[in-house]
């Protein structure tokens, strides 16, 4: 609805660069995590720091929550409203503002796309190194907020490790410096709080990134294994012997099936339970001979075949198809939801195992598509919305996958952030004080707490409520394998359903 404070907004942004009717404001209701969404209030899209600092600013002095918004493609509803928030979308501050290749940095704006900054530097043999599946769409001020990583995260790491400085506006309007273009800043580490906050501390609006200098030369294979015990101790070993892979990436029979169907068809086996693909680089002299080592390693651990890319065009295709894997479910599912948990890469046959339990346990299968190399998972649950109760296994079975994570001493999250989607597993990772001093820092920079609130850390007693609910859930739901299937779904229902009143009331108590 129109209203006196959609003016303002429309004053500062002008009409074309507001939306306020329901129709209009439709499409942001949730990111790429659609299992849940809300409209929002309205959608500003600003043009520059004063800009969104000025909407911020009014915004916070009338206690209107608001949240921003990169190009939509996070994984964990980091973006989505939960309760009629302004949306500021950053879609429109996609500059690339300067670069410096003698010291190999650059100055982006957030919305600027992943994938053209490595386009608009590779003349000068340069490249953006963090490089998420969704690379060709996703936005660095995105990056910037979930801490994205990728596939070739193992050698050169995730987005904090590229971020060298930003301009930020506060919740307030305020607009700080953080970090330093070169050396290190004194006193706290501001870029460091901010990188991976989600969008809950304030919204970078100038970002200064290090991009890197194209290897002389780089080697890919794909593995082919029967086993995946076999694949995992593959990766275990290749990191134990000193190599460091500039990627290793697995997929599984089922996401190999999945690929396979699709544009991106490579022809994989369809008797062997996994593949590898990993690449290599570095100087010319050396490539050749860490391959080589990766191979030798590889045959002691009984691989069936190992290929090395012959072409480009060969290596590029490869690429795609484990890119394109998420995308590519829809070949043999109608729905999914992906989990992102994070163990030591020397434990990925056991939680392998796990989620394979888990998988039967629950009648779901699950697709794994991951990067191998630090131990960061990706299992893609599918099941089908229309078909009563499969939505619900699929969620009790990814929370079940995260705590084998977390038990494995790894954590929920690697790359696609809490967002709302995890935010209830919070608990299962860190006790209530952990969890109530990191409320302390949201409230330095946000008093109000109404910065894309309900994302990221929970609410005090949050924690307590979801834990005892899956408790109670817990107790109870193993006697159901021999319940009907429709009389099962009841049952489940029913029980969430109280699990949430009692836990609710014993909190408030």
């Amino acid at each position: 609805m129109r209203d006196a404070h959609m003016d303002a907004l429309i004053e500062m942004v002008g009409e074309r660069r507001c939306l306020w009717r329901p129709h209009q404001v439709k499409a942001y209701a949730c990111d790429g995590y659609t299992a849940e969404e809300g409209l929002p209030r309205a959608v500003v899209f600003p043009e520059s720091t004063e800009e969104v600092a000025r909407i911020c600013r009014y915004l916070y002095e009338h206690d209107i929550p608001y949240l921003p918004r990169g190009a939509g493609t996070g994984l964990s509803g980091g973006a989505t409203p939960t309760g009629g928030e302004v949306v500021i979308s950053l879609a429109r501050m996609n500059k690339l503002l300067a670069v410096d290749f003698d010291n190999l940095r650059a100055v982006v704006q957030p919305g600027l796309v992943n994938l053209t900054l490595t386009r608009r530097v590779a003349h000068a043999d340069c490249y953006y190194a963090p490089d998420p599946s969704s690379q060709s769409v996703c936005t660095i001020g995105g990056n910037f907020a979930e801490n994205a990583g990728g596939s070739h995260c193992l050698k050169y790491g995730v987005t904090t490790n590229h971020v060298v400085a930003a301009k930020v506006v506060l919740p307030n309007g305020d607009v700080i410096d953080v970090g330093a273009p070169f050396g290190d800043a004194p006193g706290y580490d501001l870029l460091g709080l901010l990188v991976g906050s989600e969008g809950t501390l304030g919204i970078a609006t100038e970002i200064t990134v290090r991009i890197l200098k194209k290897p002389q030369a780089l080697r890919t294979a794909l593995a082919y294994f029967d086993r995946v015990a076999d694949a995992s101790d593959t990766v275990t070993d290749i990191i134990g012997a000193g190599i460091i892979p500039a990627a290793i990436e697995m997929m599984d029979q089922l996401a190999m099936q999945a690929v396979d169907k699709s544009n991106y068809h490579v022809g994989y086996p369809t008797d062997i339970e996994a593949v590898l693909l990993i690449e290599v680089d570095g100087l010319a002299a050396g490539v050749d001979e860490v391959m080589e080592r990766v191979v030798e390693i590889c045959r002691r651990h009984q691989v069936r075949e190992v290929r090395v890319a012959q072409s480009d065009a060969e290596r590029a295709l490869w690429w795609s198809s484990r890119k394109m894997a998420f995308g590519a479910m829809g070949r043999i599912s109608p729905d999914y939801i992906v989990q992102d948990g994070v163990i030591p890469r020397t434990r990925l046959t056991e939680v392998l195992h796990r989620i394979d339990e888990v998988s039967r346990r629950h009648g779901v299968k699950i697709a794994n598509v991951f990067h191998a190399g630090d131990g960061n998972l990706h299992p893609l649950i599918l099941y089908d919305s229309r078909v009563p109760g499969e939505a619900e296994r699929a969620v009790r079975a990814g929370s079940e996958v995260l705590r084998a994570c977390v038990d494995a001493g790894g954590s929920i999250t690697g790359e696609h952030g809490v967002g709302i989607e995890k935010i209830g597993e919070m608990a299962y990772m860190f006790s209530e004080e952990e969890l109530a001093a990191q409320r302390a820092v949201k409230a330095c920079f946000d008093p109000k707490g109404i910065v894309n609130a309900g994302k990221l850390i929970p609410l005090p007693g949050r924690c307590v409520e979801v834990k005892r609910a899956k408790e109670i859930i817990e107790e109870n739901w193993q006697i159901l394998d021999s319940f009907p299937d429709q009389a099962a779904v009841q049952v489940r229902g029913a029980w969430t359903a109280e699990a949430g009143t009692e836990a609710s009331t014993s909190a408030q108590g």
